[in-house]
């Protein structure tokens, strides 16, 4: 499997963004996919997943309520909707897949498959 994370830029903070992730594979469908940010001199941490089917969803407590996490598994794609951001938001985005078939998780290890990432930069 091969993820393309796309849609990062340099926005102003209450601004919004929507990132893309495109997955190769027909398998897609049965992963469930999460989004991953690492900040400048910050370990890299989970932000959101959703499961196979888009039945389930899972948020960090810091962006609850202000990003939301879906997916098209005709298009193959997992999207990240970013609203009201804040200057703390600015980090690379990666996307992930889990081919595990376990429930939803934030633990890195859980997911096999990383995009290479797309910069996000809030400005203040």
């Amino acid at each position: 499997v091969q993820l393309q994370a796309s849609g990062g830029g340099l926005v102003q903070a209450g601004g919004s963004l929507r990132l893309s992730c495109a997955a190769s594979g027909r398998t897609f469908n049965m992963y469930n996919m999460g989004w991953f940010r690492q900040a400048p001199g910050r370990e890299r941490e989970f932000v959101a997943a959703i499961s196979w089917n888009g039945g389930s969803t899972y948020y960090a407590d810091s962006v609850k309520g202000r990003f939301t996490i879906s997916r098209d598994n005709a298009k193959n794609t997992v999207y990240l909707r970013m609203n009201s951001l804040k200057p703390e938001d600015t980090a690379v985005y990666y996307c992930a897949a889990d081919d595990s078939l376990r429930a939803l998780g934030e633990k890195e290890g859980l997911y096999r498959y990383w995009g290479q990432g797309t910069q996000v930069t809030v400005s203040s």
